[in-house]
């Protein structure tokens, strides 16, 4: 599959710890409700699968940042529920209430019957994928990514979202081995779904571990670490001699951080409640760093955001062969002012230059 020349790989040097004139900037659900022409496409969609399952809304959608902000990565528009959804556990969105399984996972039988799903019923991501990357036409780097096999299970087995993961930690402790055999069913669907990603023309790929800061240490190593490592492990990681770049990323993982550096990817996300610096002497630089803004100080004034950046900027310190991507430490929230993500953008892009060189 033949792309246009990537025109700005400022994103995926500095993933890979190479030099750079400036840090680069992407922001987690950048195509999203917090922009007027996202809704506008939603509601031509009708309903939000309508809107992921089509892969001319999914570019659409994907593009309306880029041609807003001067952003250095693209992230496929999608959602990490699509591959228990190609399962058949039925996945809708409900108003008000996000999104919901009609067939979730929660006894032996059902555990049982799960397989990892024939990439065909995901034959929709990869033409959005393969359509984003020809409509960029080489001006960044495209991100593809996936849900964590833990992240997933969760929603497999709660049924939805949840705030006390009773029902997933209840087999977690009672029954471990039914919780392993979902996990290791995710780890090989992940792998699978984030190759035909690749093979499609993402250009890096993200694991996105929303929930697995809600384990016990311990836990964690063995219900979410160890399944990421196994997708890392299992990744395609060059085309045509090109890397292909992993981003692994745990909400509350801070406890962890040199341990998921030691799984095999090539750059750790961090949120909000994590030291850039220190975090930065925790893994010796060993892999890139991706965050990591508190998304709510996107709401304070102008003033106040920029000098939030070059608070996390000063933070990290001069790049060297370090590789710092700027983020923020979560989603963007779908209340954020545009024109404050305006002035981010443009306060990192020129104040880390002091930083590179």
């Amino acid at each position: 599959m033949s792309f246009a020349a990537l025109k700005n790989d400022i994103f995926l040097r500095a993933l890979q710890r190479q030099a750079v004139p400036y840090t680069p900037i992407w922001l987690m659900r950048q195509a999203g409700r917090y922009l007027e022409e996202y809704r506008a496409t939603r509601a031509r969609a009708g309903s939000f699968m309508g809107l992921a399952q089509n892969p001319e809304f999914a570019t659409e959608v994907t593009l309306q940042p880029l041609d807003r902000f001067p952003l250095d990565a693209a992230i496929l528009f999608s959602d990490i529920l699509t591959v228990p959804h190609a399962m058949g556990l039925g996945l809708q969105f409900v108003a008000g209430e996000g999104p919901q399984f009609e067939r979730p996972v929660q006894d032996e039988q059902s555990v049982k019957a799960l397989s990892v799903p024939d990439l065909a019923e995901l034959q929709y991501v990869f033409d959005a994928v393969s359509m984003i990357r020809r409509e960029l036409c080489g001006r960044v780097p495209l991100i593809g990514f996936a849900g964590s096999p833990f992240t997933i299970g969760c929603y497999m087995i709660e049924g939805q979202g949840t705030r006390e993961y009773r029902l997933i930690k209840t087999m977690m402790y009672a029954r471990p081995d039914l919780l392993h055999h979902v996990l290791e069913i995710n780890a090989r669907a992940t792998t699978d779904y984030l190759n035909a990603q690749i093979a499609a023309g993402a250009q890096a790929v993200m694991l996105f571990d929303s929930w697995g800061g809600v384990l016990p240490d311990g836990k964690y190593q063995e219900f979410s670490l160890a399944y990421m490592r196994q997708v890392c492990q299992g990744l395609t990681r060059e085309v045509d001699g090109v890397k292909i770049p992993v981003i692994v990323f745990t909400k509350g993982g801070g406890l962890w951080i040199e341990e998921i550096a030691d799984i095999g990817c090539d750059a750790l996300g961090l949120d909000w409640t994590v030291n850039l610096g220190h975090a930065r002497q925790r893994v010796a630089d060993r892999v890139a760093l991706q965050g990591n803004m508190d998304p709510m100080s996107l709401f304070a004034n102008e003033d106040a955001v920029r000098a939030e950046a070059r608070r996390l900027l000063d933070s990290y310190g001069k790049v060297g062969k370090g590789g710092h991507v700027f983020n923020l430490g979560h989603g963007i929230s779908q209340h954020t002012p545009p024109d404050n993500v305006a002035a981010l953008v443009d306060e990192v892009h020129a104040y880390s230059r002091q930083f590179h060189g």
